[in-house]
C-alpha cells in the first residue's frame, strides 16, 4: 500500500478544512436565511392580519358610503320636494298678493261709495230737517186755525167720502153726513159725521166718521173708544167707521187696521 506523503497529507487537511469552513459558512447563512424567512413569515402574518382588519374597515367604510349615498339620495329627493313646495308657496303667495290687491281696490271703491253715501245721507238729513221745520210750521198754522179748519174739514169730508165709499166699497150713502150725539153703554158721545148707507145687497149700514186735521195713532185710539159706545147703541147692526184728515201719519194706518177703521185724506182718492 502506498504511503501518504506529508505534502499530500497537508493538502488533504487543507482541502477538508476549507470544505468544513464552507459548510459552516453555508450553515450560518442558512440559519440566517431561516431566521429571515421566519421573520418574513411573521411579518406576512401580521400583514395579513392588518389586511384583514383593513378589509373589514374598508367594508365598513363601503357600507357607510352606501348609507351615505342613500341618505344623500333621500336628501336630494327631500330637497326636490322642498323646492317644489317652495314654488307652490311662491305661487300661492303671488295669488294671495293679487287677491289682497283686488281686496284693497274693492275696499277703496267701497270707501269711495261710503263717502258718497254719507254725503247723500247728510243731504237727506238736511232735507229731512228742512221738511220737519216746514211741517212744524204747517202744524202750528193748522193748530192755530183748528176751529175754522175743523169746520171746513167736515165740509170736505161730506163731499169726498160718499164718492170714495161708493167707488171702493160699493156703499151708497143716503142723504148727507151730519154731526150727532150717540148714547149707549151708559154714556153719550159726539161724532163729527153720522149717516146711513146701503150695500150692494140692499142691507143698511151705519156710517160713522171722525175728522182731525192731523191723524196719529193716538187719535185713532181715541176714536176707537168712541166707537165702543156707538157699537153698543147700534148692537147687531153693521157699522163702518172712518177717519178723515189733512195729514195722516203712517202709525195711524197701522193702528187703524187693528180697529178696522178706514183712514182717508184728500190726497187718497
Amino acid at each position: 500500500m502506498p504511503s501518504i506523503t506529508p505534502e499530500l497529507y497537508e493538502f488533504i487537511v487543507k482541502v477538508v478544512d476549507d470544505k468544513v469552513k464552507e459548510i459552516r459558512v453555508t450553515r450560518e447563512e442558512f440559519d440566517k436565511l431561516t431566521t429571515t424567512v421566519n421573520k418574513l413569515a411573521e411579518a406576512q402574518h401580521r400583514t395579513e392580519e392588518r389586511l384583514e382588519r383593513l378589509e373589514a374597515t374598508v367594508e365598513r367604510l363601503a357600507e357607510a358610503q352606501h348609507r351615505t349615498e342613500q341618505r344623500l339620495e333621500q336628501l336630494a329627493e327631500a330637497q326636490h320636494r322642498t323646492e317644489q313646495r317652495l314654488e307652490q308657496l311662491a305661487e300661492a303667495q303671488h295669488r294671495t298678493e293679487q287677491r289682497l290687491e283686488q281686496l284693497a281696490e274693492a275696499q277703496h271703491r267701497t270707501e269711495e261709495r261710503l263717502e258718497r253715501l254719507e254725503a247723500t245721507v247728510e243731504q237727506l238729513a238736511e232735507a229731512q230737517r228742512e221738511t220737519a221745520k216746514a211741517l212744524s210750521g204747517l202744524a202750528s198754522q193748522v193748530g192755530g186755525l183748528s176751529d175754522t179748519v175743523g169746520f171746513r174739514l167736515e165740509d170736505v169730508a161730506r163731499v169726498m167720502v160718499p164718492g170714495w165709499l161708493e167707488r171702493h166699497m160699493n156703499i151708497v150713502v143716503e142723504g148727507e153726513f151730519e154731526p150727532a150725539y150717540v148714547s149707549g153703554d151708559g154714556r153719550e158721545v159726539q161724532v163729527n159725521l153720522f149717516g146711513k148707507g146701503r150695500k150692494p145687497d140692499g142691507k143698511e149700514i151705519i156710517v160713522v166718521g171722525e175728522c182731525k186735521s192731523r191723524i196719529h195713532s193716538s187719535e185713532v185710539r181715541s176714536f176707537a173708544k168712541v166707537l165702543e159706545t156707538v157699537r153698543s147703541a147700534f148692537e147687531g147692526r153693521e157699522i163702518l167707521a172712518f177717519m178723515f184728515g189733512y195729514i195722516v201719519h203712517p202709525s195711524a194706518d197701522i193702528e187703524a187696521e187693528g180697529y178696522k177703521i178706514v183712514v182717508l185724506a184728500p190726497y187718497r182718492k
